[in-house]
């Protein structure tokens, strides 16, 4: 949580307003709609101008007669019923465009950050994405859905106010304009604080919500090592500095508001006391000092709403900021702009030529150190050694969530550097040291190795990966609801839907990152016959920690401290000595998994 804090203490002080026009490449799809908008917008400005005119004719006409009088009043309630049809129009297509604009923005930001390479999540943790695709976009909603069109309508009636009050009466009008400049300096110098605030805050929001959801995605360990308590003071922490900096952010905008409505009306009062003298005087009507007030009213509320709107437009422009930052921030891995492509068929022939690397986050520790690794089409090869020795790197390099710093590997014989991720990927199968169940029933978790897969290649994929006895022993067979992260299931269960996946992806390269490592003796034996049975006519590369299921292997390497240090067959390994051996005694003759 220090690595949050740190981060919210970091960002930049203050930014500008115009960091909103970021949002335009969204709306201008929908220029047809944003001017509809705005002609609703000026229709119903301009009918609210008209209103103080028709009540000051009301008011001179009162002594005339009653026919003339009825008229002013049907005129007036005409006014009125354009005033609200207009005001629901407006409001319908500015929702409506805001809705709209959002859901592309969060559509446009998860499309981006989903094929983010795993260096990026090192360095931004998922609960602050989570949170700009929900919060941020929820501010984003309120300003294109409501803020920005109140902020215009009041705009064209301050504008179109001063200039009606200005043909009203010139004199009283000056004395109006006088007050301006002391609104004007509230706004500014709070202003500034405010976005900062703004920013800050939104900050600790998606602290809090990294917080609650690394708990309650983890809820069994945390309750299993009595650590509620714990889990509670920190979200408690981090949820209490948010409301602070929500506080803060609350009390400076209050001010603001304060000082704004307090100048313009205050102003007000006294330019309505000179006013009320001019009537007496005989140099304006009664009619005419209503119809100033009214203005100066109109005038007045707009100040003060454009006052708590700009605060609004900061808050939504720090959000602004966050999603066009996911939008435009570089990834360490990209696709070629000039890709090649796989030849076809693709054989699985894998070559590793002087890799090198280490994990961003990592930068002073080799993950991998000047590996030389050929793995040939068909071969089943299996990677051993202590943990950290880089066995997984080996996968992650060679799936291209990472690239090597140094050296290259090649994929029949071509640079996967050069060839589209997704292009790459299709012809490689994956079963991770901790399987991942999504919530969904166990056909659709099957059927994520393969979306097109029938329902009989699924329950075969099943059958071989010795899950379908278990999956129709659930209430409803295959599709049974797994619940969030499979919590319905066993680990081993786990590792066997993940199994069954990627079988059913029938790809010509197989990964296998400790696939049986979650299993009892009776399923390990039904997978790993399922395992050589899939891996026949297939690249292989498995990482094991049990010698039962490395045996079995055509060849194994060995790595240490990320370089390869021995390689070849368990007998031959075993009468060489060295790590190999050592690990071997230790599994057999003293029973402990070598990790």
């Amino acid at each position: 949580m220090a690595r949050q804090t740190q981060t919210v203490e970091d960002r930049a002080a203050s930014k500008r307003i115009g960091a909103l026009a970021g949002l335009w490449p969204f709306i201008a799809p929908y220029r047809g709609l944003v001017a509809l908008s705005l002609l609703a917008l000026v229709l119903t400005a301009s009918i609210s101008l008209i209103l103080p005119i028709a009540v000051r004719r009301v008011v001179d006409g009162f002594s005339a007669g009653a026919e003339l009088l009825d008229s002013y009043f049907a005129g007036a309630l005409a006014i009125a019923a354009l005033l609200a049809l207009g005001t629901g129009a407006r409001y319908y297509l500015v929702t409506r465009l805001g809705e709209r604009v959002v859901a592309d923005i969060r559509r446009a930001v998860f499309d981006r950050v989903i094929g983010m390479s795993p260096a990026f999540y090192e360095r931004l943790m998922t609960g602050e994405v989570v949170s700009r695709i929900t919060t941020d976009t929820t501010l984003i909603l309120s300003v294109i859905g409501s803020s920005i069109s109140v902020a215009l309508r009041n705009v064209l009636i301050m504008i179109g106010g001063l200039a009606l009050m200005l043909l009203t009466s010139p004199k009283l009008t000056g004395l109006v304009l006088l007050i301006v400049p002391l609104v004007l300096v509230p706004i500014i110098t709070q202003g500034r604080r405010l976005r900062r605030l703004s920013r800050e805050n939104q900050d600790w929001i998606a602290a809090s919500s990294h917080a609650a959801a690394e708990a309650l995605q983890s809820v069994q360990i945390v309750q299993a090592f009595t650590h509620e308590d714990r889990s509670r003071a920190e979200f408690g922490r981090v949820t209490e500095q948010a409301f602070l900096s929500a506080k803060a952010r609350i009390l400076t905008r209050a001010i603001m508001t304060v000082a704004v409505i307090f100048l313009v009306f205050a102003g007000v009062v006294g330019v309505l006391w000179i006013g009320a003298h001019d009537v007496r005087a005989g140099a304006m009507t009664p009619g005419e000092l209503v119809q100033f007030v009214i203005y100066a009213i109109m005038v007045a509320g707009s100040v003060a709403a454009l006052s708590e709107i700009w605060g609004e437009l900061q808050r939504a422009a720090g959000a602004a900021e966050r999603l066009i930052e996911l939008l435009h921030i570089a990834d360490t891995v990209r696709d070629p702009e000039r890709p090649r492509h796989l030849p076809q068929p693709v054989q699985g022939d894998i070559l590793f030529e002087g890799v090198s690397f280490h994990y961003p986050s990592r930068p002073e520790q080799s993950a991998l150190d000047g590996v030389d690794l050929h793995v040939s089409p068909g071969e089943t090869v299996a990677l051993v050694g202590p943990s950290g020795a880089g066995k997984t790197t080996i996968l992650q390099l060679l799936l291209r969530f990472y690239d090597p710093e140094k050296g290259r590997i090649l994929l029949d014989g071509v640079n996967i550097a050069e060839v589209p991720r997704s292009e790459l990927r299709r012809h490689m199968a994956l079963v991770p040291q901790d399987p991942v169940i999504f919530a969904a029933s166990a056909r659709e978790n099957i059927r994520f190795g393969r979306p097109d897969a029938t329902d009989e290649e699924i329950e075969a994929a099943a059958r071989a990966a010795a899950a379908h006895d278990f999956i129709t022993a659930l209430p409803e067979g295959y599709d049974t609801y797994l619940g969030e992260r499979g919590v319905m299931l066993s680990g081993g269960q786990k590792q066997r839907i993940a199994i069954a996946r990627a079988i059913l992806r029938d790809a010509p390269v197989l990964l296998l990152d400790e696939a049986t490592s979650a299993l009892d003796a009776e399923s390990e034996r039904a997978v790993q016959q399922a395992i050589e049975t899939v891996s026949e006519g297939r690249t292989t590369l498995v990482i094991a920690h049990r010698l039962a299921t490395v045996k079995r292997a055509d060849r194994i390497v060995v790595l240490d401290h990320g370089r390869i240090v021995a390689s070849g067959t368990h007998d031959a390994l075993v009468a060489e000595g060295g790590l190999y051996a050592r690990l071997a005694r230790l599994q057999f003759t003293e029973g402990m998994a070598a990790e």
